[in-house]
């Protein structure tokens, strides 16, 4: 292994001088500069420079990661062999398709989270399956183009948050989109993104929705705007199957959803949209997007007035008993 000689550390989220460097250095050895040859950081090893992502690994190794998922589709087989299936049995029982499996074994397409688990189960591999799980679910944040740097240390810290809050004022909060309607809100982004580049992101923000399907589950909760709610973006079908999906993400236990009524006199909200983090083990974070400028709020002061700002909101927002009733008469209306 080769010693690291010095390492100057560059702050390059895109979150301005005064946030903190999540490379875990707690930032004793980090300044933010802006360098436009990568966004990540860069350490002088053996006096030559080289850039680290913000997964920690270097360029030059960057492919580890398909090599991780190979190893995970060799290991989905060794299972599946010894239990004395063949592909297609196996995809009936996790509703796969058989090329799906196929590609899963062959490294070229990444499990689902909720697959690992229960083909863990089919094949019963003892927990080997389940335990790569998180594993998978990180290679698949560190790997992806499809987020700018900011956008992967957000997702990053919110996988590992043990608490997630968030106020939407304009649209349905990502974690509890379909695909139809994250689809559509890509599709009408100005100026014009590509089909690839509309497939890539949708992908990436189904990826994340696998938090509602861990366990433990973080504790989360959700205020959402009621105009966001009238708004059928994507046409009433896509926007009705949104309505419905809400209604089942509210069955999960653990999980609160609340709608901001219209027709209050007063509202919290009205300086936009944000999101509160909770790390294990560090304070809790906010992160804020607006007009695509992103920004991850570290300042211990900007968060707490923040997070008492959800709380007055929660608290002049509907319960949710009455939001889960408003929503069913939306869905009435039509």
């Amino acid at each position: 292994m080769e010693k690291i000689v010095t390492a100057r550390t560059y702050a390059d989220h895109g979150f301005g001088e005064h946030s903190e460097c999540l490379c875990g250095c707690g930032g004793l050895a980090c300044r933010s500069a802006q360098i436009n040859r990568s966004k990540g950081w860069v350490i002088v090893v053996g006096g030559v420079e080289r850039t680290v992502f913000d997964d920690g690994e270097t360029a030059e190794n960057s492919d580890g990661v398909a090599e991780f998922y190979a190893a995970v589709g060799k290991l989905i087989r060794l299972f599946r062999e010894r239990a004395g299936m063949t592909q297609r049995e196996l995809a009936e029982r996790l509703g796969y398709s058989e090329d799906q499996l196929g590609a899963v074994e062959r490294g070229k397409r990444t499990p689902r989270i909720e697959i690992l688990t229960k083909a863990d189960e089919v094949l019963d591999a003892g927990g080997a399956l389940k335990i790569v799980a998180d594993d998978v679910m990180k290679a698949k944040i560190r790997i992806t183009t499809r987020h700018p740097a900011f956008s992967k240390a957000f997702t990053y810290e919110e996988w590992r948050a043990i608490e997630i809050h968030e106020y939407s004022s304009l649209h349905i909060p990502g974690l509890l989109q379909t695909e139809a309607h994250a689809r559509a809100l890509y599709d009408m982004r100005r100026p014009w993104l590509s089909v690839e580049q509309i497939d890539d992101w949708v992908s990436a923000r189904l990826a994340r929705q696998e938090i509602l399907s861990r366990w433990p589950l973080p504790v989360m909760s959700w205020v959402i705007d009621e105009s966001a709610l009238r708004r059928p973006l994507g046409g009433w079908d896509v926007h009705q199957a949104q309505l419905r999906h809400l209604l089942k993400v509210a069955e999960i236990r653990g999980l609160e959803l609340q709608v901001m009524p219209l027709d209050r006199t007063e509202n919290a909200g009205m300086g936009g949209s944000f999101i509160l983090l909770t790390p294990a083990g560090r304070a809790q974070i906010a992160y804020v997007a607006v007009q695509h400028v992103n920004r991850l709020i570290t300042d211990p002061e900007e968060v707490r007035k923040m997070a008492a700002r959800y709380g007055t909101l929660r608290g002049q927002a509907l319960t949710m008993r009455e939001s889960l009733a408003l929503i069913e008469m939306i869905l009435g209306e039509r």
